[in-house]
């Protein structure tokens, strides 16, 4: 069911220690189909400078760094298809196990998988605590403590999924002007 990295662990890290590299495989995860290099680079340049169009010397610097270094590394450890020559790139099924090692970051500084489990402990304490008539929490019925965490979930995943709604959104220019003449 799952895809095992057949990359050792130190490697990996390594490949994911560079922010292009993640941001070239986030963005090939987006798209079924193989990507133009300038298409890759110029949605990578937008997420850099959180601007579309990107300005051109930061789009032409993206361009060479990933012709020059990035593609061709991921392409050796197998996580990409890249041909230098028509400038064309795809991500490999087996990149996507590497997702794991790229924990999406809440604004505070912590993964979502940390945030949702403090979130988690947080909650299940407040309910064991108005169940046992602790001081402060016994005035609360659990059962609104229980639906104010689920709440609380529900906005944290409609937030976070936002986030990522918005990234993909930002793709579809680039697509656009791609396919279309």
């Amino acid at each position: 069911m799952f895809q095992r990295v057949t990359i050792p662990e130190s490697d990996v890290y390594h490949l994911l220690s560079n922010e292009r590299r993640r941001e070239a495989l986030t963005v090939l995860w987006e798209f079924d189909d193989e990507l133009t290099l300038r298409v890759l680079s110029e949605q990578i340049a937008s997420i850099e400078s959180e601007m579309t169009p990107a300005p051109r010397p930061l789009r032409e610097s993206v361009y060479n760094a990933l012709h020059q270094t990035h593609l061709p590394k991921l392409a050796t450890y197998g996580l990409v298809e890249y041909d230098p020559d028509r400038k064309l790139v795809r991500s490999n099924p087996q990149s996507r196990s590497l997702a794991r090692y790229m924990d999406t970051v809440t604004p505070v500084g912590v993964s979502w998988g940390e945030y949702y489990r403090a979130l988690g402990i947080v909650a299940l304490f407040a309910v064991v605590a108005s169940l046992t008539s602790l001081p402060l929490f016994s005035a609360v019925d659990p059962l609104i403590i229980a639906s104010a965490a689920l709440a609380v979930f529900a906005l944290s995943t409609v937030y976070q999924l936002s986030g990522s709604l918005t990234r993909s959104l930002r793709s579809v220019p680039a697509l656009l002007k791609q396919y279309l003449p």
